[in-house]
């Protein structure tokens, strides 16, 4: 499947989600420090800057970054985790009052492009963001513009990371999606089981926050701090590629 990773940071949803069949036709990335490791890992993988200037032309299947077609094709599905600081507990939490707050340009590009699936991430605070009015009101965005959505907690801990990392991750698809395959959660809880257990007892790789040996120290603890951990985004797509085979 064709994939635009939106929100890419330094492309652990793409490297996941690439593990499982998809292909990255184009990421969207504002910071200047991503985007050059993005650019050195999918040498040739169009980089688009800020949402708000990313649109798509459903007729002639054209993605355009300001004024720029940047990827001509169609688009099977969108990925990314919209901004956290929003919802994050660690910050004033002022949800859809923060100018940070970019699920709106999310729905945009969903409602332009129609992708046949729809994987967002944030934090666990986003379930509770205006009294779970925030979270409320991305279901029905979603089901305003024909989607069903399932949404899981998976903690990068369970699935090998030497830390916890819990986070709120979403598969969407168009209505007339579940009357031919049904609930896609079945097979995400198969593939979550399998990451369990191959991992048990593996030795977990940690990041060392020292001086020596970190190149770009400071922006790339950063980029750390902010990707997802991709065996998730794998078994998400895993279970995603099945179920789309099963429904053809």
């Amino acid at each position: 499947m064709k994939l635009l990773d939106l929100f890419s940071g330094i492309g652990g949803f793409s490297l996941g989600l690439e593990r499982a069949g998809f292909e990255t036709i184009a990421f969207c990335e504002i910071e200047d420090y991503p985007r050059k490791v993005l650019a050195k890992h999918w040498p040739g993988v169009p980089i688009a800057g800020d949402i708000r200037k990313l649109s798509y032309n459903r007729e002639t299947q054209e993605l355009i970054d300001d004024g720029k077609i940047i990827y001509r094709g169609a688009i099977d599905a969108i990925c990314g985790g919209y901004p956290c600081q929003p919802h994050s507990f660690s910050g004033d939490r002022k949800a859809s009052e923060d100018s940070r707050d970019l699920w709106p340009e999310y729905s945009r590009l969903i409602s332009e492009i129609h992708p046949r699936f729809v994987l967002p991430e944030n934090v666990l605070g986003v379930l509770s963001s205006e009294n779970g009015q925030f979270f409320r009101g991305v279901l029905r965005d979603l089901a305003r513009l024909g989607y069903d959505a399932e949404w899981f907690n998976i903690p990068s801990a369970a699935v090998g990371a030497p830390h916890l990392r819990a986070r709120i991750w979403m598969v969407a698809y168009p209505n007339e999606t579940q009357f031919k395959g049904g609930s896609i959660s079945g097979r995400i809880q198969t593939e979550y089981t399998n990451a369990c257990y191959s991992r048990r007892g593996q030795d977990k790789p940690g990041v060392v926050r020292t001086l020596d040996g970190i190149s770009s120290q400071m922006d790339r603890l950063g980029c750390l701090g902010n990707a997802v951990y991709p065996e998730i985004p794998e078994l998400l797509g895993r279970a995603t590629m099945s179920y789309e085979a099963d429904i053809k």
